[in-house]
C-alpha cells in the first residue's frame, strides 16, 4: 500500500514538522511496516527556467544552443529535446542537481559550454506508465504562468512524499486513505474529517428503467445508482497527482474518479456503459467454460466457482476482479451504471489467482465495510457531479443481506494490565480507545467498546487490547520474569538415543519435505489408508503429504547421486500422515537408505542385503529387543525386489520392511528398511543393560552351507543358535555364493561364528564339539552339505 502524505492530509492534519520517515516510524512503532519512504520525485537543485533564445548547434543537425532565464540569471544550455523552443517554461537542473540518472556538472558539448539540462518529465523518475509520449520523447513544457525561479515539482503539485507500506494480511482497513487516517488519528491524537458526500439527485427514479437481479449467495451487498450526460475530460490535476503517488495510471476523470474512491474509502467500484448494457444487470456464478473478454482484451476461460455481472445476453464483467470490454467506459460514453457491491471474499481470491490479480481483488480478499460500500457510491456521484458534469439519477437499486450491526466488546482493565504485563491507567486506557475511533462506556471495571464496521479484524477482547497494547507503545512495556507454578516435565530420549545410535554406526541424518507427488503416496507400502491433500498447493510436486519416508530418501539419493556421489548412508526420523474414518492422523518412522560402500570407521564394505541387515539388528538390540525379532517372508511393497526383501516381526507384529528396491524402481543398488517407530516403542521394549567386556578371548569358527536357494537365511541361523547354545556369541553373514562349484538351483551361504565364555577360556576340544553340532544339524534338517572350497 503506498501512501501519499498530501492524499491523507486531506483527511487528517498531520503536525507540519513530522517528515515523512519519522511518520514511517511512528506507523512501525504500531506495527505497520514499510519497505522505503521519500519523496515521490527525488531530485535536487531544479528550478523553472523560460528559453528567451533557441538556436540550432552549429555543428551538430539535431542539437540546440538555449538561452534560458532562471530568475537570478540567464544561463547557457544545449539542449537536444525536439520540442525545444523560445518562449516556453522548463524544468531547468542546474549544475549539481542530483537526478536518478546521475549528477548533472557543467561542460562543453562539441565546443559550447552548457549549464544544466532541461529536463522532461521521464528525467525527474516517474515510470512510464504515468507519462504521455510527449514527457518521453521532449522536455517537459510548464504552463505559461508559471514564475521563473521557483521549484518546478511544487508548480507542477508533485511535491508529495510517499511510504511503501508492507501491510498484514489482517489490516485490510489500512487499504485505504482513510483507514491510514483513522491509524494515524490514533497515534498523533488527531481526528478523521468527514467525506463530502453532496450531490442533487434528478426527479427521475433508477428503478423505472433498469434492475438488478442477484442469483447467487456469493454477494451479499449490491448497490447500483445510474448517472446520465458525463462528459469525459482530462481530471483535475489533485487527483492525478494522487493516483500517480498511489502507483494508478490516470486515464480520464470518469475513471479516474472511479480509482480514487476506491484508494480513498476502501471500496472498489465499477462503471458500466449504460446504453451498452441494457436494462437489467444479473449478478450470478459463472456457467463451465463461460467465455469472457476483460477489459485488457484478453478471453477468460471461467467456471462455476467465479462471480460473474451479466446482462440478460452475456457476462460484462468478473466480479471483485476487472470489468467486461464490451461495457468499458470510453471517450463518447454518456450514461453510466455505477456498481459498489461485497462479493464473497474466498471465491474472489481464486478467481484472482486464476485469471488477474488486480487492485480491486486484493481489497475484496480482504474483507470490506458495508457502510463504505454506501459511501463509496455516494462518493463517486459527487465527484462524477463536480468534475465530470454528471447529472445523478434518482434512487438507488439495494440487495443487502449484510449484518452491519456494530461490535460491542466489554474490556476488563485488570486484564489489559495482565495479558499486557504493565500497568495502564483507566483513562489512557478509554483515551487509546477514543482515538482509534471506538466509541466507549466507562463503567467501574469494564469498558464497553463499540468497534465500528471497519475493523474486521477485531472480534473479542483480545482484539481490543492487542489494539490497546501497540497504540500505548511495546518499547513502554518493561521485561520481566515469568511468575508461572512449574513443575518437572518429561524429555522422551529414545529418538535422540536412536539418532546417536545410527550415527555411531556411520549414517548421516537429512530432513526432507513433508509433501510429495499424491501419485507417489501409495508407494513403499502394502497399507490402506486415505491420504491427505492439501486444498491450495503451491505445485503439484508438492500437493499430498507422505505416508512413507522411503520416496524422500530415494529423491536425496537422485539429487547426490547426479552429483557423482554414490556412496549414501542416511537416515530420516519424521512424521507420516493419514487419514482414517474421516480422522486426521500422524505417527512417527525411521527411514534408512544404503548405496554404493559402507564406511564403518576405515572400513568399507560394498552394501547388501546382510549389511543393511546388520544396522537393524544392532538398532534393535539397542533398543532392548534382542532375542525377540526376526526377518520373515510375506506381503511386501512392490516397490522392493521380491527375493532380497523380509518383514521386520517383533513376536507377531510386523513393524517395518527391508529389502532392495526393485529394478523396475531403479537400476541401482540401493538398499532400504522403514520402521513405524510408534508401533515399535508400543511393544515395551526391554530394559537396557549393560555387562563388562569379557576378559577372556573368543574363538572364531567359519562355515559355508550349501542349501536350496528357496531356504531362507533365518532358517538356518536358528538352527544355528539352537544347536551353539550359550557358548555361541555372535552369527554373522560374510558371503553369498550362487557361482561355480554350485548347483543352479542352489546357493552358498558362509557365516562366520564366535564362541565365548564369560567365565574361563574356551579349549578348541569344546568349542569343536559345538561347532560339529552344528553342521551336523543345519545339513541333516536342512538336507544340505557344506562348502568345502
Amino acid at each position: 500500500m503506498l501512501l501519499s502524505k498530501k492524499f491523507v492530509s486531506d483527511y487528517i492534519d498531520l503536525p507540519k514538522e513530522l517528515s515523512i520517515k519519522q511518520i514511517a516510524d511512528d506507523m512501525t512503532s504500531v506495527g505497520n511496516e514499510y519497505d522505503s519512504a521519500g519523496p515521490l520525485i527525488n531530485c535536487t537543485n531544479l528550478i523553472v527556467g523560460k528559453v528567451l533564445e533557441c538556436v540550432n548547434h552549429k555543428d551538430s543537425d539535431h542539437l540546440h544552443v538555449c538561452k534560458v532565464d532562471i530568475g537570478s540569471e540567464v544561463l547557457n544550455i544545449v539542449c537536444g529535446a525536439p520540442n525545444v523552443r523560445e518562449g516556453i517554461k522548463v524544468i531547468v537542473a542546474l549544475p549539481g542537481a542530483v537526478l536518478p540518472g546521475g549528477e548533472i556538472k557543467k561542460g562543453v558539448i562539441r565546443g559550447v559550454e552548457s549549464n544544466g539540462m532541461l529536463c522532461s518529465i521521464k528525467e525527474l523518475g516517474l515510470d512510464n506508465k504515468f507519462l504521455e509520449p510527449k514527457d518521453i520523447e521532449g522536455i517537459h513544457e510548464l504552463p505559461l504562468d508559471t514564475k521563473v525561479g521557483t521549484d518546478p515539482i511544487k508548480a507542477l503539485e508533485l511535491d508529495d512524499e510517499v511510504i511503501d507500506f508492507e501491510l498484514t494480511s489482517n489490516r485490510g482497513d489500512l487499504l485505504s486513505i482513510l483507514g491510514m487516517a483513522y491509524e494515524l488519528g490514533a497515534i498523533y491524537k488527531k481526528d478523521v474529517k468527514d467525506i463530502d458526500l453532496t450531490y442533487k439527485e434528478n426527479k427521475e427514479n433508477i428503478k423505472d428503467e433498469f434492475k438488478i437481479e442477484i442469483k447467487t449467495t456469493d454477494c451479499p451487498l449490491f448497490l447500483a445508482k445510474k448517472v446520465k450526460n458525463v462528459v469525459i475530460k482530462e481530471s483535475p490535476k489533485f487527483i492525478k497527482n494522487r493516483l500517480i503517488a498511489s502507483g494508478i495510471r490516470p486515464i480520464n476523470n470518469v475513471v479516474d474518479i472511479s480509482n480514487y474512491v476506491m484508494l480513498e474509502t476502501g471500496q472498489p467500484l465499477h462503471y458500466y456503459d449504460a446504453n451498452r448494457l441494457g436494462d437489467t444487470l444479473i449478478v450470478r456464478n459463472a456457467n463451465c467454460n463461460e467465455k469472457l473478454v476483460t477489459l485488457d482484451g484478453n478471453e477468460r476461460n471461467l467456471n462455476e466457482n467465479d462471480i460473474v455481472i451479466a446482462n440478460k445476453n452475456e457476462a460484462v464483467g468478473l466480479a471483485g476482479v476487472m470489468g467486461g470490454l464490451s461495457t468499458e467506459i470510453e471517450n463518447d460514453t454518456k450514461d453510466i451504471i455505477i456498481e459498489s457491491a461485497i462479493f464473497d471474499s474466498i471465491k474472489i481470491r481464486k478467481t484472482s489467482k486464476k485469471i488477474l490479480r488486480s487492485e480491486a481483488s486484493n481489497r475484496f480478499e480482504k474483507g470490506l465495510d458495508p457502510k463504505r460500500t454506501y459511501m463509496a457510491i455516494e462518493r463517486s456521484c459527487a465527484l462524477l457531479e463536480k468534475y465530470a458534469d454528471a447529472e445523478i439519477v434518482g434512487g438507488m437499486l439495494i440487495h443487502d443481506t449484510v449484518d452491519k450491526d456494530e461490535k460491542v466488546i466489554e474490556v476488563r482493565y485488570e486484564k489489559v494490565n495482565k495479558v499486557l504485563g504493565i500497568e495502564i491507567p483507566k483513562d489512557e486506557i478509554v483515551s487509546i480507545l477514543k482515538a482509534l475511533g471506538f466509541k466507549t462506556l466507562e463503567k467501574e471495571d469494564i469498558v464497553i467498546v463499540t468497534v465500528p464496521t471497519r475493523r474486521l479484524d477485531i472480534k473479542i477482547e483480545e482484539d481490543l487490547i492487542e489494539e490497546i497494547g501497540r497504540i500505548y507503545g511495546i518499547d513502554k512495556i518493561q521485561g520481566k520474569l515469568p511468575e508461572l507454578p512449574l513443575k518437572l516435565g518429561k524429555y522422551n530420549k529414545v529418538k535422540r538415543e536412536i539418532k546417536n545410535k545410527l550415527a555411531s554406526l556411520g549414517l548421516n541424518e537429512t530432513l526432507t519435505y513433508s509433501l510429495i507427488p499424491q501419485s507417489e503416496v501409495h508407494k513403499f507400502t502394502t497399507d490402506t489408508f486415505e491420504e491427505i491433500m492439501l486444498a491450495d498447493p503451491m505445485s503439484e510436486d508438492r500437493n499430498t503429504l507422505r505416508y512413507s519416508l522411503l520416496y524422500s530418501l530415494k529423491e536425496v539419493f537422485e539429487y547426490n547421486n547426479a552429483r557423482n556421489n554414490s556412496d549414501i548412508s542416511i537416515f530420516e526420523i519424521g512424521k507420516s500422515f493419514y487419514k482414517e474414518n474421516n480422522e486426521y492422523k500422524e505417527k512417527l518412522n525411521l527411514a534408512v537408505l544404503l548405496s554404493g560402500n559402507y564406511y564403518l570407521d576405515i572400513k568399507k564394505t560394498k552394501v547388501d542385503f546382510y549389511i543393511l541387515k546388520g544396522i537393524v539388528e544392532e538398532l534393535l538390540d539397542y533398543l532392548g529387543f534382542n532375542g525377540r525379532y526376526s526377518f520373515i517372508t510375506g506381503n511386501v511393497p512392490s516397490e522392493l525386489h521380491p527375493g532380497v526383501s523380509a518383514l521386520i516381526n517383533i513376536q507377531g507384529n510386523n513393524i517395518g520392511i527391508i529389502g532392495k528396491l526393485h529394478p523396475n524402481v531403479t537400476k541401482k543398488d540401493i538398499f532400504v528398511f522403514e520402521i513405524d517407530l510408534d508401533k515399535l516403542l508400543s511393544l515395551h521394549p526391554s530394559k537396557m543393560t549393560y555387562k563388562d567386556i569379557s576378559k577372556y578371548p573368543s574363538i572364531v569358527k567359519d562355515v559355508a552351507f550349501v542349501v536350496n536357494k528357496n531356504i531362507l537365511n533365518g532358517d538356518i541361523t536358528t538352527l544355528i543358535k539352537k544347536a551353539g547354545g550359550r557358548m555361541l556369541n555372535q552369527i554373522e553373514v560374510f558371503d553369498v555364493y550362487t557361482g561355480e562349484n554350485v548347483k543352479e538351483n542352489e546357493k552358498s551361504i558362509a557365516y562366520t561364528l564366535t564362541f565365548k565364555d564369560d567365565s574361563k577360556t574356551l579349549s578348541d576340544e569344546e568349542v569343536m564339539q559345538v561347532f560339529n553340532k552344528i553342521i551336523n544339524d543345519v545339513t541333516s534338517k536342512l538336507n544340505c552339505t557344506v562348502r568345502d572350497k
